[in-house]
């Protein structure tokens, strides 16, 4: 019987358990362990039926009757102790030495309300599945849905891209056209120009009397050969004028001016356009504050001159008052009232078209060119402003000019100018001598994108100028400018001694490279510059130029590479010591321009190799710039203040700092304006 318990207690020790039984093929329990003792009061002998709540001992029986002969698990019971209330068992049972061994789980109370949360958590984890499972069919149709549309896009972006090319193809040749259409006009205008002022001046030859008198029909002829020759003479002119707005070759010459000045010169110059005989009066109405323009005095003269003829011709009787009074945001508003025939409604800006005439009586009588007008328009446009009328049929019109109190190219053309006074450390300056400011504007933005700042300048007295206090790092030269040229200040840059290795780019339109190269040009190019090409070779002829070396005397590897590193893509040649007699050597040796000397070193002090640098003709010019991380004392830096030419705490430093105290220390040594290679490197 001892064994045979020993047995029994091995099988339940081995499994997971809170009580155990073993039972005979009857169902008589013939051993339990404490807990069941203790749980169910069960002792041997006693039969598992009598522990069997009410209506459960047919679940027994089955249980015993399974269990002789396989593995029963999760077989429910309710027990009870005998007064006790019933608990509900779920048993493992095997088969044992024809009988069975059961080891059973106390159920908790709740279980069925668990069971009920668990099953209704099944449900909502179903039913959020099915929705998942929803959501990703959805997911999938849209996926399906942009790639199509992806398809369709991409095919739309090659119609669009295939558009684009066929409208550039098209631009480009309608670009073509209209440089082809100004040169022809201009050169058929200047054609037309020479045999007309031949016609007017033999005409006034006829008319003279004293080149002998004509027949009264004869005077009558000549008139109208030189009435024909002067209108189309306007005509040519007009054409001229238009086809140089259009090409954008218009020159502008900006002045600053009083406006009452203006009006009193405009007055004199449109009484002419009076005849004698005339019923209608000129009025000039001065501005009711003092007023200054900045912008091109000759062009809007000529847009308000010819507003005032196109008033006087279409006003048969009644005046024509020109006004001038500030305008609003910072303009200057002139306009031209006449008490003419007037415009209708439709055909406001018709009139602005080129060859439109509105068809009146007294459009048929004067004739006129159908250029006037658009030409204002677009001269009024290139003087950054606009051009605009009101009027009704009958009652005259009023022509409105608004202008900038300052031309927008002038504004630019400060600011542009305003930047370049400030030298940038980290850019190579470029002196660009150029007259138009459109162009000057195009070469800031091409090369300040590759790391050059531009030093603009339109004459070459300017470029003087800037010569006295900037080394430029390269040139580039327009020598054709408005009203000089440049090829004496080529010729003056090539042949001074400290200018002669500054690379020049010659730019222009004519074709005179020989001339060019002549007179020492690096390159020649035909406008118009390609910007790719000017950056590749600026940056070509700049590093041609004098390469200025600096010599770092520093024991601390680290801090030497971090100057380097600062000092990375600049035009500097490094050297390195890390002491101080072998900062000295090659001072000697390869005369530096400038040296960055640490205070603290490992052989000799700082102090020692300013005073044997100081003590060599060949070395005692170079400034020395002081970079520490040593706390000075008074007296320390007052000598050093003297003997050096900028003292930088380490902590402190950075690559724009580097670069300002090494172009201030070049600049007071007066190695900014001299030829660099001039010093020798031996000493």
């Amino acid at each position: 019987m001892m064994q045979e318990d020993d047995r029994a207690s091995g099988i339940f020790e081995s499994l997971s358990r809170e009580l155990a039984l073993a039972c005979d093929a009857q169902g008589t329990v013939v051993w339990r362990d404490e807990r069941a003792a203790r749980i169910l009061g069960v002792k041997p002998g006693q039969t598992l039926k009598s522990l069997a709540s009410h209506g459960s001992e047919n679940k027994v029986e089955k249980l015993l009757v399974q269990a002789r002969d396989e593995a029963v698990d999760g077989w429910e019971l309710i027990l009870h102790q005998h007064g006790h209330k019933p608990m509900t068992f779920a048993f493992r049972a095997r088969p044992h030495d024809g009988g069975i061994a059961m080891v059973g789980s106390l159920v908790p109370e709740d279980y069925g309300a668990a069971l009920t949360q668990v099953s209704t958590t099944l449900g909502e984890l179903s039913a959020l599945h099915r929705e998942t499972e929803r959501q990703q069919h959805e997911l999938k149709l849209r996926a399906e849905e942009l790639t199509r549309l992806n398809r369709e896009l991409e095919e739309s972006n090659r119609g669009v891209r295939s558009l684009h090319a066929a409208l550039d193809e098209k631009a480009e040749s309608l670009q073509r056209a209209s440089e082809i259409k100004s040169r022809v006009v201009a050169n058929v205008s200047h054609e037309f120009r020479t045999p007309l002022h031949s016609i007017l001046g033999l005409s006034k030859v006829l008319l003279n009397p004293l080149n002998g008198s004509l027949a009264p029909e004869q005077e009558k002829q000549v008139q109208f050969i030189r009435g024909s020759a002067e209108a189309l003479f306007e005509l040519v002119n007009d054409l001229l004028d238009l086809s140089k707005v259009e090409s954008g070759k218009t020159t502008l010459r900006h002045s600053r001016f009083v406006v009452s000045d203006f009006m009193s010169a405009l007055r004199g110059m449109t009484r002419p356009l009076l005849a004698p005989d005339s019923k209608v009066t000129l009025d000039f109405e001065e501005p009711p504050e003092p007023l200054e323009l900045e912008t091109d005095e000759a062009k809007l003269s000529q847009v308000v001159r010819n507003l005032v003829s196109n008033a006087v011709k279409f006003t048969e009787s009644g005046s024509v008052t020109v006004s001038a009074a500030p305008g609003p945001r910072d303009t200057v508003v002139f306009t031209v009232k006449d008490t003419g025939i007037g415009i209708a409604p439709e055909n406001h800006e018709r009139v602005f078209e080129e060859f439109i005439q509105v068809d009146s009586h007294l459009q048929r009588r004067v004739k006129g060119t159908g250029l006037g007008l658009p030409l204002a328009r677009k001269l009024t446009e290139v003087l950054g402003g606009m051009l605009t009328v009101r009027s009704t049929l009958g009652e005259g019109a009023t022509f409105i000019i608004t202008l900038p109190r300052v031309h927008p190219e002038v504004s630019e053309m400060t600011g542009l100018t305003q930047r370049s006074e400030s030298l940038d450390p980290s850019r190579a300056p470029v002196l660009v001598l150029e007259d138009d400011r459109q162009t000057l504007f195009l070469y800031e933005k091409y090369l300040a994108r590759s790391g050059f700042q531009v030093l603009p300048v339109r004459t070459v007295e300017d470029a003087r100028r800037v010569m006295q206090r900037v080394r430029p790092a390269a040139m580039v030269l327009d020598v054709m400018l408005e009203g000089e040229t440049s090829w004496s200040f080529l010729a003056e840059m090539k042949n001074g001694e400290q200018t002669r290795d500054i690379p020049i780019l010659v730019v222009t339109v004519t074709d005179r490279e020989q001339k060019a190269r002549a007179l020492g040009a690096d390159e020649f190019w035909l406008k118009p510059v390609d910007e790719v090409r000017l950056q590749k070779k600026l940056a070509s002829l700049a590093r041609t130029g004098p390469v200025e070396r600096l010599l770092i005397i520093d024991d601390d590897d680290v801090h030497r590479y971090l100057l380097k590193q600062l000092l990375k893509d600049t035009p500097f040649q490094l050297m390195e010591a890390s002491n101080g007699r072998e900062g000295v050597r090659l001072a000697r040796e390869n005369a530096p321009h400038l040296i960055f000397l640490d205070f603290v070193l490992p052989d000799i002090t700082a102090f020692d190799v300013l005073d044997e640098l100081k003590a060599d003709p060949r070395t005692r010019d170079i400034p020395i710039i002081l970079h520490t991380s040593h706390q000075l004392q008074e007296s320390e830096r007052a000598r050093l203040s003297r003997e050096t030419s900028a003292i930088l705490a380490k902590h402190t430093l950075s690559r724009e700092v580097a670069i300002t105290r090494i172009r201030d220390a070049l600049s007071k040594a007066g190695l900014g304006n001299r030829d660099l290679r001039e010093v020798n490197p031996r000493g």
